[in-house]
């Protein structure tokens, strides 16, 4: 069965739903993004996300055509029409139609689409086995802290991941781990959970800033600054977060094994966090 999405003001059919051709959006990559899970048919974090949208906004000089408000009625219609229980909900917002030029008009009215992706979250089997990740040079812009659709490189590096018969990739700056491809990134030494400081080399990831919060409050040590990728095989152990897959444990890093090659219990535990919190604050 066809899905409902919503396009400029409209709900209407997935294979009714158009954008304009001359969408900078289409021409220039000129426009950001969010995505927001759905558990038990409530959103997770919709304020957090919210919120990084309306930055990013801010970044790119651009403007948003609803506001929040309308935007979370957005969301929740999306989830009663299509009768998402679990998965996940798309949003992008580009600058608008106009003649293609690299300097982009101040008049432009905002495209706004927004589709729901049905899929299973919790029960993810990864969980049980564990990610498989190599390390890339990473060879993103330099404002990674905006989420912007500009996703080529991240695209064509969990290609590569694939081709080594890995699940993802993490990428690699200056010596030092940034991030995965659409995720944070962790090592856990001692201990001790370690994560790169925000800046504008990463995403703020919302799902990050939750179990960072969840994490210091069931006492744990977490200490955020830049690791090596040599520290990242001898950890203890690793995962990654992100709005689509949690908290989600890494058992190996460019053929090398972490710990006993399984998944860790700091990263299981804090799964098990999130999903606790993060359902009783779902929306």
């Amino acid at each position: 069965m066809s899905r409902i999405v919503y396009v400029n003001g409209a709900f209407v059919q997935e294979e009714d739903a158009k954008v304009s051709v001359f969408d900078r959006g289409f021409l220039f990559a000129d426009g950001v993004y969010e995505v927001t899970s759905v558990i038990d048919g409530k959103l997770i974090d919709f304020e957090g996300h919210a919120k990084r949208l309306e930055r990013s906004l801010t970044e790119l000089d651009m403007t948003s055509p609803v506001t929040m408000d309308e935007l979370l009625d957005i969301h929740r219609r999306l989830v009663t029409d299509n009768e998402l229980v679990e998965g996940m909900i798309y949003l992008q917002i580009t600058r608008g139609a106009a003649d293609r030029d690299f300097a982009y008009p101040k008049d432009a009215t905002p495209t706004l689409v927004l589709f729901t992706q049905a899929k299973s979250l919790v029960d993810s089997p990864m969980v049980g086995t564990g990610m498989k990740v190599i390390s890339i040079e990473d060879q993103r812009w330099g404002r990674r802290d905006i989420k912007t659709v500009q996703l080529l490189y991240p695209s064509m590096g969990k290609m590569m991941a694939k081709a080594a018969g890995a699940d993802d990739a993490w990428m690699v700056e200056d010596g030092a781990i940034t991030e995965g491809t659409s995720n944070n990134a962790y090592i856990v030494k001692d201990g001790k959970i370690i994560t790169r400081h925000l800046g504008t080399e990463i995403l703020h990831g919302i799902t990050r800033a939750a179990v960072l919060r969840f994490a210091k409050s069931a006492q744990m040590t977490v200490e955020e600054r830049s690791f090596t990728l040599e520290e990242a095989k001898a950890a203890d152990e690793a995962f990654i977060t992100s709005a689509s897959t949690f908290v989600m444990p890494v058992v190996e890093i460019d053929g090398t094994p972490l710990g006993d090659g399984k998944p860790g219990s700091v990263a299981l535990r804090l799964r098990e966090i999130y999903l606790e919190e993060s359902r009783k604050a779902a929306v």
